[in-house]
């Protein structure tokens, strides 16, 4: 099961230029993003940065910190691609002559005020840590759940920077955002948006295949935002959370459960390696595929399926078309042979906004707790008896 990424957005070293930090900017009075404190007695002894960050669970960036400047690496920008880095400078500070691998290094002031979200995954982080001001563009309006950004966009704050879902660099440079933040594909739009001044910084915490690792991608938007305190605060309340209902399924029973469904002629279902699949794991699940170790979506034949999980106990789905399981039977007969695991089909379609946008793919990524609790309570209904769900509903047959 392939994760969404919604409108997603890709920095290459290619297109990337070096952006110099020349002291905090006072030419944007226009600015309808966050205020900031900037350094304006500047000391080189002085440790800008006295809140850090440590990665504990994320493979996907590191942070390294110097006195008033930090090296945010995203180690793959894109499946394949070689690691970048961003040096952020404490606004105030003068730009760090650098040399070796970050001679060439895009170089942006933080805290940023202005931000275009490539991605509705980034909203949510940016709320949690008060930041949710510094969201002036997103990529497509209609998609958002996060209600401090909804709240900003129809108050006129926000602006949509796609048009049929292609990157419109004419609307980016016109907007100047302290930076672009993408995520996921490419856009030969990107050089000319560098060119003009408006920095792109890749965040690809959706290849993260560890829940708990592409939550604390909170640490990445701490660090642009200048609130690394609040970011880690946040992230270890959500790893207490998780962790603590992983620990009271110990010694449960496992529940045989289906995955995924039919997708041009064959199955997709998350492999064992896979987010997903991690999820189900830690949420008392099993399934005959469990143990594969490869990242991403099995693709498999639909007679295998049959012959191997037709009796399971559950079935998890996520289809935005379904609504009731003869939707399902209406889009391929051969889900008759799943009658059993259809009594109890779940989908994650409860927090759909009118727009389109699942906020299962918004908040849930930044919460995996809560994610976590809701297959929980389907897996095992006998120990979450009063549990009230956040992205799941239950499939009626009709």
């Amino acid at each position: 099961m392939r994760i969404p990424r919604v409108r997603v957005l890709l920095a290459s070293a290619a297109i990337l230029v070096p952006l110099v930090a020349t002291g905090c900017s006072t030419d944007r009075t226009d600015d309808a993003g966050a205020q900031r404190d900037c350094i304006t007695d500047f000391d080189a002894s002085t440790d800008y940065f006295p809140d850090k960050s440590t990665i504990d669970d994320a493979t996907g960036f590191s942070i390294e910190y110097h006195r008033s400047y930090q090296v945010v690496t995203v180690k793959q920008p894109a499946q394949g691609a070689p690691p970048e880095s961003y040096v952020l400078v404490r606004c105030g500070a003068p730009a760090p002559k650098l040399d070796g691998a970050l001679t060439d290094a895009p170089q942006l002031e933080v805290p940023v005020r202005s931000v275009y979200a490539g991605s509705t995954t980034h909203l949510p982080a940016l709320a949690a840590l008060g930041a949710a001001d510094t969201v002036t563009g997103v990529a497509t309006t209609d998609f958002v759940s996060t209600p401090e950004v909804v709240a900003r966009i129809k108050d006129g704050k926000v602006a949509q920077f796609t048009d049929a879902g292609a990157v419109n660099a004419e609307k980016v440079i016109a907007g100047r955002p302290d930076v672009l933040v993408s995520d996921g594909m490419g856009s030969p739009t990107f050089g000319k948006i560098t060119a003009a001044g408006v920095p792109v910084v890749a965040d690809s915490d959706w290849l993260e295949e560890n829940p708990l690792g592409r939550a604390e991608w909170i640490k990445f938007f701490g660090a642009l935002t200048g609130t690394e305190a609040k970011a880690n605060e946040t992230y270890a309340d959500i790893k207490q959370r998780y962790l603590g209902v992983v620990d009271s399924l110990r010694g449960v029973a496992t529940t045989q459960t289906l995955l995924g469904g039919i997708a041009n002629g064959s199955w997709s279902m998350p492999s064992g390696g896979s987010y997903f699949g991690r999820l189900v794991a830690d949420a008392g699940g099993t399934y005959p595929w469990i143990d594969t170790r490869a990242a991403g979506s099995l693709q498999l034949s639909i007679e295998s399926v049959i012959a191997k999980d037709r009796d399971a106990r559950v079935w998890l789905l996520s289809d935005p078309s379904a609504t009731t399981v003869a939707d399902l039977l209406r889009q391929d007969p051969r889900y008759r042979a799943f009658a059993k695991p259809a009594e109890q089909a779940w989908n994650n379609t409860k927090a759909v906004n009118a727009g389109g946008g699942n906020d299962y793919w918004e908040r849930g990524v930044l919460r995996p707790d809560l994610v976590l609790t809701d297959l929980a309570a389907i897996l095992h209904p006998d120990r979450f008896t009063d549990h009230e769900f956040v992205f799941y509903q239950h499939l009626p047959q009709q």
